[in-house]
């Protein structure tokens, strides 16, 4: 097994003593994603893997589907090292597909389906992928910018292929008639037929990999909020399955994870996937959901572990539909991906305990860069706002933000993150890689955040900001540099400014503030135009809800745009107070 060899460090652990029955150190899995899960298998065969609308898949019949997918894509000249981008929702094809890709050494790029086909675009092309696999509901958008990219191979799979018949049915008379047909002579090869080349295949399909090869890509926005490809190794990833299942002791094999969040994220793919399908558990897909199906899925399923992001639970506390509800089902509640107020944990932990479940949520914190949560609230005791203690073989501290000056305990600082999660490197972008993964003479490799925080002299920590421009909406990271670069780019705007405007149920939404062109007149129309633009450009979970014309943009002593002065006056707003005075940030030097 492999191990982390920590002989040679000399970082402070003050949280040592607090972590009741987890470890601080752990042995860890030594192979690919798919060994991992394989080895699952063999101990686990007949238990489900997974559950998708009402259909259960064994850990047996999952490793077959996996290998018929894995000898498929030998056939059409997959090769180790080679990127397939991945765009689908969670869903059984999805599974196969990740781990398919894994077993035969190719690199799994997983992406939102719901970007936008420029978004797409330069996914497919700063990974170098000539295969690509997503849904007959977003082929439409891949064919129109296929021929500014290498893709040789789309793969078209469908929702309705893995259900059962009266499901299917239904599915049929909703859904399923919201698809736009694919012509059918579209250059695509259906998932059906896909799996069915695996026939052809009379030769060695699975490639020899180790810890160190790369295992995925989740797209984030590193350390200036440009998207960057974030290479994450098998060894990553499998480490990041064993510290969730050690930092919760009341896991046992045959579980069930409810994993809604989606696979092209940390949380969904680190947390509710694979941590489950390495470890026996069993994983209760959900494709798309709302919070009223997801409080539903919940009761239906029976399910011992949730995870979810702060504006997910609001919603949850709010649905008439669960008044009554059972939930005494319930091992764990794991809350990330944004900030848990104290009040709305307050709120949460009430709900829970008035639904006869006998535990409290839990909150997490993470970056992509290190696959997801690296420090969780343990199961034994917490402290209010404390996002936790990190995980075995994980290392915390907190600096000076930029340097490696270390801060005393209680002083505010950057987050700096250090253990066997952390990232291979920025894809293609080597000088933001050494940015952000910086060795010290403590003996360990440090993961630079960005996140502002302080540590408590017991090792827990407390998040404070974001140091990097960033606006969380349900969970999702907007990056409004790369917005303003999308509406700066239309011929109407001069310049643009975008921001993240409080609100109740999103945490915050996303608001452009816009100056037009001389002669653009500042109307409906050209508002209309402008939101049409950005629907074609950008994911739907970032679009704006408002455009705001401006004759003039605020700005700082150097001419920046001071988008703190616009969050100001919008706040001011929200409160029915008097707009402020310019902030701070316009004497910025």
């Amino acid at each position: 097994m492999a191990y982390i060899d920590d002989s040679k460090i000399t970082a402070k652990r003050p949280w040592a003593k607090n972590t009741g029955t987890i470890p601080l150190k752990l042995d860890y899995f030594d192979g690919t994603l798919f060994e991992a899960v394989e080895a699952a298998a063999k101990q686990y065969p007949n238990y489900t893997a997974f559950t998708f609308m009402g259909s259960e898949t064994s850990y047996k019949k999952m490793i077959e589907e996996i290998r018929i997918i894995a000898k498929s894509l030998r056939t059409i000249g997959v090769r180790p090292g080679d990127t397939i981008t991945i765009a689908l929702p969670n869903c059984p094809q999805a599974i196969y597909a990740f781990y398919a890709v894994n077993l035969v050494g190719g690199v799994a790029s997983m992406i939102h389906p719901l970007s936008a086909e420029k978004e797409i675009e330069f996914y497919l092309n700063e990974t170098d992928s000539y295969t690509a696999i997503t849904l007959d509901q977003f082929y439409h958008k891949f064919e129109r910018i296929r021929q500014n990219t290498k893709v040789s191979n789309i793969i078209v799979a469908s929702i309705k292929d893995e259900l059962s018949k009266p499901i299917r049915a239904g599915y049929m008379l909703t859904e399923g008639r919201k698809v736009q047909k694919i012509p059918d002579d579209a250059p695509v090869i259906k998932w059906k037929d896909f799996a069915k080349l695996g026939k052809y295949c009379s030769y060695n399909y699975e490639a020899k990999r180790g810890n160190d090869d790369a295992g995925a890509i989740l797209f984030s926005g590193g350390t200036t909020g440009t998207s960057k490809g974030i290479v994450l190794t098998n060894f990553s990833i499998n480490a990041m399955g064993k510290q969730i299942i050690a930092t919760n002791p009341m896991f046992k094999p045959g579980d069930r994870m409810l994993a809604a969040m989606p696979l092209f994220h940390g949380f969904g793919l680190g947390v509710c996937v694979h941590a489950m399908l390495s470890q026996g558990g069993h994983c209760i897909l959900i494709p798309r959901f709302t919070p009223k199906s997801y409080g539903k899925a919940i009761t239906k399923n029976r399910c011992n572990f949730i995870a979810g992001v702060p504006t997910l639970y609001e919603a949850l506390l709010r649905l008439p539909s669960m008044d009554g509800k059972d939930l005494s089902c319930l091992k764990g509640v794991f809350s990330g991906g944004d900030s848990l107020s104290v009040e709305l944990k307050k709120k949460l932990d009430k709900f829970l305990y008035e639904h006869d479940a006998t535990i409290q949520v839990r909150e997490g914190y993470g970056a992509t860069e290190t696959v997801t949560a690296c420090c969780l609230t343990p199961p034994h005791m917490f402290k209010e706002g404390s996002i936790g203690i990190p995980f075995p073989d994980t290392y915390i501290k907190i600096v000076e933000p930029g340097t490696d000056r270390e801060l005393p305990y209680g002083e505010e600082g950057e987050i700096l993150l250090a253990g066997p999660t952390a990232m291979k490197e920025y894809l293609k972008h080597p000088e933001e890689t050494a940015q952000t993964l910086r060795a010290h003479g403590d003996g360990l490799t440090w993961v630079y955040t960005g996140d502002l925080g302080f540590m408590d002299e017991e090792g827990f920590l407390y998040f404070r900001g974001r140091a990097k421009r960033m606006i969380i909406t349900s969970g999702y990271n907007v990056y409004p540099g790369q917005l303003e670069n999308i509406l700066d780019a239309n011929e109407l705007v001069q310049m643009s400014c975008v921001i993240g405007v409080p609100d109740a149920y999103k945490m915050h939404k996303v608001k452009a503030f816009v100056k037009l062109n001389p002669g653009v007149p500042a109307n409906d129309a050209t508002r209309e135009k402008l939101m049409a633009y950005c629907r074609q450009n950008i994911a739907k979970y970032s679009m704006p809800y408002d455009i705001e014309f401006r004759e003039e943009l605020p700005k700082t002593l150097v001419g920046k745009v001071a988008y703190r002065q616009l969050e100001a006056e919008e706040l001011a707003k929200i409160n029915g107070t008097e707009v402020p005075a310019p902030a701070a940030e316009t004497q910025e030097k």
